[in-house]
């Protein structure tokens, strides 16, 4: 077998790491500091006698002591803060936390709690993590992206090293909106879940805030608001910001994948559009989001026994996330044979104005492609809809008749009785997803799904509920995470080192997703895998990726054979290493 690129063995740090600090300086240094775990020579060589208590603790006791001080811990926003402060202090063990209990912290480190951080994140900040670029900047966003890197781990690790980029204009948190410069709690919670759910390394991933000022007047009047204190930067101002800090990128982080994260509608749509061919990048609202409910919708169709081409949607929320997981729906159905004029009659959607249809009056271009046609309203016997009016949620139910709900609006209570009710009156086994987060956005609670469907339906979340329990027979509810999808093709795509993320990549995920569901989650209503599984979900997608990469011709030309050692390869377990000075 072929010795495998260079690039990719450099990926995650194995053997004996040469590190180039002592003392305090060491300590200091969370990439690099064990605590306690450093052995009685290390402490001699690094100069370490004195500055630590003499025990020396192995990891699997400094993970128990540290799951003992937060779950003491009786409020989530508290873990949250305590978990940040390992990660800052000792990131191998703040990962070794994670990655053995990630049912239990996942939660924590992203949706719900995040959310909560993100609105509280000028008053509970403790260290800045990533960069911070503002309008002010836009002339010097390479020397920032140096400024970023330099140093990480002692290492000769410069700019060029980052592998991987999330980035926000903080302007769609989650379902809150506009949090302005605390929409990086997001970027810094994805990366957490990139290392722990696929094993990239730290030191190879840069969390982003764009801060183009913010129209929360909540934040502006807060005299602690640490963000850039402005009106929303708009118009052709903010897409020069935004094609200067692709250039940067392009310039100083050559081998980065970057994602675009929790930009409004418009602006996701737009930027992914212009800048999925010329930059590594993909956006997890539209793609990710897409992917992993197209995953959930395929296991569904799996536990019916009905084929996908047989399903009749309705999407409640037109903005980048209903946008992409329709795109991803109306891929899977063409690639698995169904004509365009089935494909346009399946799909349904609908906003906070109801049903979205061509002719309707204050209609967003961004709406427009999945609006119904003259033919589909005839179809559904809507025909005589004038351009005023507007048909709720109920009467789109009733007249589609749908076999699978989807809901991105944001709108707690979006999907009411009525509606659930009126399709459990057609559909045997009602497939719904009320997808919003955090918690308090959802479309509907699970409980009262299931009693409203006499505990027919088969349901999955954007956040986290417990199982569902009706007439004595648990209901687990699955949970739409894009966590799912997004470690692994991130993965992947640094693996292959992907010149371009493809619509098709995404479509072999959600499939290699759904595969991984097994009968028996299936039969107690789960449509996912269950969360301890994430790291093998990961490293299954990212495998597919590299040769997805390769057959299409953008990027390294693995044998079938090399494939899984690629990845391999790249995936960190954090564990300590034995260290030595360097020289």
């Amino acid at each position: 077998m072929r010795q495998l690129p260079r690039s990719v063995k450099d990926l995650r740090p194995s053997g004996t790491l040469h590190v180039p600090f002592r003392g305090a300086e060491l300590l200091e240094r969370p990439l690099l500091n064990k605590d306690t775990g450093f052995d009685d020579g290390e402490r001699d060589v690094f100069g370490l006698r004195g500055l630590l208590p003499p025990r020396t603790s192995f990891i699997e006791e400094q993970v128990s002591l540290e799951l003992e001080h937060i779950r003491r811990k009786s409020d989530d926003l508290e873990r949250y803060i305590g978990l940040a402060a390992l990660q800052d202090r000792n990131e191998t063990l703040f990962y070794r936390v994670i990655v053995e209990n990630l049912e239990e912290f996942m939660p924590i480190v992203y949706t719900p709690t995040v959310g909560r951080a993100c609105q509280s994140f000028s008053h509970i900040m403790r260290r800045p993590r990533g960069l911070w670029i503002t309008p002010a900047d836009i002339d010097r966003i390479p020397e920032m992206l140096r400024n970023a890197r330099t140093d990480s781990t002692g290492a000769s690790s410069a700019a060029d090293d980052v592998r991987l980029i999330v980035a926000t204009d903080n302007e769609r948190i989650l379902g809150l909106g506009d949090q302005g410069a605390g929409g990086m709690g997001i970027p810094v919670g994805k990366l957490s879940l990139y290392t722990a759910g696929a094993g990239i390394y730290p030191a190879h991933t840069l969390p982003v805030s764009l801060d183009v000022g913010t129209d929360n007047g909540a934040l502006l009047a807060d005299p602690f608001y640490i963000g850039y204190r402005q009106p929303r930067l708009r118009g052709p101002d903010y897409d020069d910001f935004i094609e200067a800090f692709v250039s940067a990128i392009m310039d100083v982080c050559p081998r980065a994948v970057l994602q675009w994260e929790d930009f409004k509608q418009h602006n996701a749509i737009r930027i992914l559009d212009r800048y999925r061919h010329r930059l590594t990048s993909f956006n997890d609202d539209i793609q990710g989001t897409g992917a992993v409910v197209l995953a959930g919708i395929l296991a569904a169709v799996r536990a019916v026994g009905r084929p996908l081409a047989d399903q009749r949607f309705v999407f409640l929320g037109a903005g980048a996330a209903g946008t992409g997981i329709a795109r991803t729906v109306r891929a899977a159905m063409s690639a698995q044979g169904a004509d365009a004029a089935t494909i346009r009659r399946a799909i349904v959607t609908a906003d906070t104005k109801g049903l979205v249809f061509g002719t309707r009056d204050e209609l967003d271009d961004d709406k427009r492609e999945f609006a119904l046609g003259q033919a589909e309203l005839a179809h559904f016997g809507l025909g005589g809809l004038t351009p005023s009016d507007r048909l709720t949620l109920e009467g789109v139910v009733a007249a589609v008749k749908p076999t699978i709900m989807i809901g991105t609006s944001g709108v707690s209570g979006a999907f009411t009785e009525k509606a659930i009710r009126e399709m459990a009156a057609h559909v045997d086994r009602p497939v719904i997803f009320p997808l919003s987060n955090p918690t308090a956005k959802t479309e509907a609670i699970p409980a009262d799904i299931m009693a409203w469907t006499d505990g027919r339906a088969i349901v999955a979340t954007g956040s986290p509920f417990e199982p569902v329990v009706i007439d004595g027979k648990r209901h687990v509810i699955g949970q739409a995470n894009n966590v799912f999808i997004f470690p692994g093709m991130g993965l992947g795509a640094i693996v292959a080192e992907a010149r371009e993320i493809t619509d098709e990549m995404f479509l072999l995920a959600a499939e290699t997703l759904a595969s991984m569901v097994s009968q028996e989650r299936l039969a107690e209503g789960a449509l996912y895998p269950a969360v301890s599984e994430l790291r093998e979900v990961s490293r299954q997608i990212a495998a597919k990726v590299v040769c997805q990469s390769r057959d299409c011709g953008v990027g390294r030309l693995y044998r079938d054979e090399e494939v899984f050692d690629a990845v391999d390869s790249a995936i960190w377990f954090p564990a300590y290493l034995p260290y030595s000075p360097s020289l």
